[in-house]
């Protein structure tokens, strides 16, 4: 089965419009292929910085490039070779013509410092997320994508098991090899059982403080760690946001697996029904709709949280600029119980409408001032007409 990323659309546009551009997102997320199927009727050189051979090509990369300096040069697992990057800027430097470099990046916490600070103005981002559910072509049926995720290897499995074994298999090559090669310097049994606590974490307010004395270490160290999480694209930080009120805010971040397939791997959840079991499975519903939100977001719309002291709160609040335009909630029901905080989260937010996030409501509905019911199948739709995406 064949998925057309849309990535594909955008890649095409930077790659117009910019010397270099660069894909960036974890391993097996599909960069390479779109890569590949960008290349296809093109002149164009592919490298894998991961077999000997082609970085035995760029021993001398200047001479190599410029030799080839009238093709696409597609550079996969670029972070691997940092040194590469000045090269690239004196080669774009010499002739300032579009759609010379297309660079892949698998989850390093260095790639985008190294390239913005040498490539600055010469070059283009794009982040390639999992899955997005109208990539499926299957809107009606949502719940294999939030129990698989959204990474194709594990979404187009046999089955569930497969499914399962394939990012099991995933999380330990993360955990044995990736992260210690980006820098991550602790031992492995530490970096599993910190997954392990996260699983329990997910869609909750982030406490250092726990988790450092549950795995042993210094505060210090657990941040860091986190920082390479999130660096490795493996879970997100969904920042609070504040505005000039007189009310006490929540000033913690949440913390979000961003596959909810990898965070039913780690959490042992294999079926539908085990799903249906899962302790956690409203935290992971709302993992799974806020990637979905914000693998559609235009570049403008930041994801925010919003939550008081006293309760009142949206599981998330985008905002343009500064200025709050849309406010999230996330139930698992299709007969959602609406609280009176939803609606004094809007009032606070400048009276915001409010989207209600149901698994399948049939038709839209309005529920209270500014607020309307929806099925995310409409959820792209709804998106659209307020403006961000």
């Amino acid at each position: 089965m064949l998925l057309r990323r849309k990535a594909s659309q955008i890649l095409e546009k930077k790659l117009s419009e910019n010397p270099a551009v660069a894909i960036l997102g974890p391993r097996q997320v599909g960069k390479t292929t779109l890569a590949k199927e960008f290349m296809t009727n093109k002149e164009a050189v592919y490298l894998d910085l991961e077999l000997p051979s082609d970085l035995a090509r760029l021993a001398d990369a200047e001479s190599f490039l410029i030799a080839r300096k009238d093709k696409l040069i597609v550079i996969d697992e670029v972070q691997r070779m940092p040194e590469l990057f000045p090269v690239l800027r004196s080669i774009i430097d010499s002739d300032r013509k579009n759609g010379k470099f297309l660079l892949l990046g698998s989850a390093s916490p260095n790639l985008l410092a190294r390239s913005s600070e040498t490539l600055a103005g010469r070059i283009s981002f794009l982040e390639l997320h999992p899955l997005h559910l109208t990539e499926t072509h299957d809107l009606d049926s949502y719940r294999k994508l939030w129990l698989r995720g959204g990474f194709p290897a594990f979404y187009l499995a046999n089955n569930d098991e497969q499914s399962l074994e394939r990012r099991m298999d995933f999380l330990s090559t993360y955990v044995e090899r990736e992260l210690p090669l980006l820098g991550l310097d602790l031992a492995p049994r530490i970096v599993r059982n910190a997954i392990q606590m996260l699983t329990q974490l997910n869609g909750n307010l982030l406490n250092v403080s726990t988790l450092s004395k549950s795995l042993g270490l210094d505060q210090r160290k657990v941040k860091e760690m986190l920082d390479y999480f999130e660096n490795a694209f493996l879970t997100r930080s969904l920042q609070p946001f504040f505005i000039n009120i007189s009310k006490r805010l929540v000033k913690s971040p949440k913390v979000f697996f961003r596959d909810t397939g990898l965070l039913h791997a780690a959490a042992g959840v294999e079926t539908s029904e085990e799903l249906d079991g899962f302790l956690q499975r409203g935290a992971s519903f709302e993992a799974f709709i806020i990637q979905q939100i914000i693998g559609v977001l235009k570049p403008t719309i930041t994801p925010y949280f919003y939550r008081t002291h006293d309760g009142t709160e949206l599981d998330l609040v985008l905002v343009k600029g500064t200025k709050p335009v849309l406010g999230i909630e996330i139930k698992t029901s299709n007969a959602p119980k609406i609280t009176r905080g939803t609606t004094i989260a809007s009032e606070d937010l400048g009276g915001i409408p409010v989207l209600i996030v149901t698994p399948s409501v049939e038709t839209p509905y309005p529920r209270g001032m500014n607020q309307s019911v929806i099925g995310l199948h409409d959820l792209v739709e709804s998106l659209e007409k307020h403006g961000v995406n």
